[in-house]
């Protein structure tokens, strides 16, 4: 008989090939639910309640998941992972793979500290398993209550709770420290000075007032980028093109419904100017909803000579494989990996995010 694979493992791969195909959160929650339960159980009762049958006895634990764990123990890969690895994934082209291959990072990601799914501690293994050497944890500034943003009080719990993640994960593996601050009405960031100090990366975003005219949006972007703290402008326009179905979303995305929002108006060519004059990267989101900025925003900033950062912005480990998204996009408009800071190692990344305070 074959020997026994490891069923914890099989039901988190399932869960996060679910959430990167895009299936339904309850999907996703039965199996990441049943690992939990599971997880926790000796091995020898694992066994035991498989060979009787009483798997679905345990809170959490359905008849799909524990027929998944059932042929997990007997040596057989499950059915259901196995339909989902015969049919996940979206072809590349060259140079969208080349890029892809080059990225060493993401540096925009979110856990259930704010509006994510999942902890930290799966965010970061999730990004181990698809080949990353670090992750940027960037969860909510204060003022986005309805996402659960941190309080002062809070992003210093977290960054000690990060350094304690950091001490267990595996060596050659960082997760580095972060925050998506809101850029406010008049431009300013939504978090203390002495905080935004202390983290590595800063992406910036606007969040609210995204109907505001040109002049006005451009005023409060060029003055978040001038700040010194601020790193990675993120998803420029704030647009949603509802590339999901409705009613399919993430654990935790909360702000992340299917619903239609055109771009934000400002002046394109002043806005990327300053992240050129300042050396600030553009981010490049990869989430299907978003596809922010879109090619011709992209392209315009190419060509003013800006940095770009392809991220994700997952909220949910399966998510974190959505950088393909941004590589194609990258690559139709011929973005260079050389020019994406999320190619750089950890070490390099830092330095520069450093340069900008002084």
């Amino acid at each position: 008989m074959a020997a026994a694979r490891d069923a914890i493992a099989d039901l988190r791969r399932i869960a996060f090939l679910l959430e990167r195909a895009n299936e339904a959160t309850y999907r996703v929650r039965a199996f990441r639910s049943a690992a939990k339960t599971l997880g926790a159980l000796p091995p020898n009762e694992l066994a035991a309640r498989a060979k009787a049958g009483t798997l679905t006895e345990l809170s959490g634990v359905g008849e799909v998941t524990a027929r998944a764990v059932t042929e997990s123990l007997t040596g057989e890969e499950p059915v259901y992972l196995r339909r989902l690895e015969a049919t996940e994934g979206t072809d590349l082209d060259a140079a969208a793979t080349d890029l892809r291959t080059a990225l060493r990072g993401d540096c925009h990601t979110h856990s259930d500290w704010s509006d994510g799914g999942s902890p930290i501690e799966e965010m970061a293994l999730a990004a181990v398993e698809i080949g990353h050497e670090y992750v940027v944890v960037t969860d909510h500034s204060p003022r986005l209550t309805v996402a659960k943003g941190l309080t002062a009080a809070r992003l210093r719990r977290q960054l000690d709770h990060i350094a304690a993640v950091n001490d267990a994960l595996p060596e050659g593996f960082r997760i580095l420290t972060g925050i998506e601050v809101d850029i406010l009405a008049d431009g300013s960031l939504d978090q203390d000075d002495e905080l935004l100090a202390r983290l590595d990366v800063v992406v910036g975003s606007v969040h609210s007032g995204l109907r505001d005219d040109s002049a006005r949006m451009t005023r409060r972007m060029l003055a978040a980028i001038a700040n010194p703290h601020l790193d990675i402008l993120g998803h420029c326009t704030g647009r949603m093109v509802a590339a999901r179905p409705a009613g399919v979303t993430g654990p935790g995305d909360r702000g992340h419904r299917a619903r239609t929002r055109p771009p934000s108006d400002f002046d394109a060519v002043a806005v990327f100017a300053a992240c050129v004059e300042y050396d600030k990267a553009v981010e490049i989101n990869s989430r299907p909803e978003r596809q922010d900025p879109p090619k011709r925003l992209i392209r315009v900033a190419l060509e003013a000579g800006c940095r770009f950062a392809i991220d994700t912005d997952a909220h949910a480990p399966g998510q974190l494989d959505w950088q393909r998204f941004g590589c194609q996009r990258a690559a139709l408009c011929g973005v260079p990996a050389d020019q994406v800071v999320n190619t750089w190692p950890a070490e390099q990344l830092v330095e520069w995010t450093a340069s900008h305070v002084g």
